[in-house]
């Protein structure tokens, strides 16, 4: 049987740690009916390397990885987005482009990954690594039944009908 695939976009300012670890732990857990994007308000130069090597670490390739702006997916040929996921505070605090054809949205906040040493700093990221995990697996769990009643929600205005998810 075929079905949708939905595009999904994960939102954080700079794209380097937890929107990167969504995109990335979304395209490896998938089950064929989404394919997973990251994108930053303020992009930085590169991916944090705590992060890369989480997804290294369960067989993810991460070569194509990279901190970006979401102004690439404005385009008329970039994929149309089905969900948009903000991972961070200020990424969700700040205003959003329009993005075409009213894809749902929803908030999954983490905290920043933070520490004053790399054994802190690995602690702390793994820690939003399997809390992003763990929201990840609830959203594989739905239904296509379930998530083609959220875009209908959706496309009528209910905002932030996948909020709930994992909560």
């Amino acid at each position: 049987m075929s079905h949708k695939v939905y595009n999904v976009l994960f939102l954080c300012t700079a794209n380097s740690a937890r929107s990167i670890m969504s995109e990335g732990l979304l395209n490896h857990l998938n089950d064929g009916r989404f394919k997973a994007f990251s994108a930053g308000s303020k992009p930085g130069t590169q991916p944090n390397p705590f992060a890369l090597e989480l997804l290294q670490k369960i067989g993810h390739d991460t070569s194509y990885m990279y901190s970006k702006s979401w102004d690439v997916f404005e385009g008329k040929d970039a994929p149309k987005m089905d969900i948009i996921i903000t991972v961070c505070g200020n990424a969700a605090s700040e205003p959003c482009p329009i993005w075409p054809g009213h894809p749902i949205t929803a908030h999954w906040g983490y905290d920043d990954p933070h520490g004053d040493t790399d054994e802190e700093k690995r602690h702390s990221f793994a820690q939003i690594f399997a809390q992003i995990k763990h929201r990840i697996e609830l959203l594989l769990s739905l239904s296509d039944e379930s998530l083609a009643h959220l875009a209908n929600v959706r496309a009528i205005g209910e905002p932030e009908v996948l909020r709930g998810v994992g909560q």
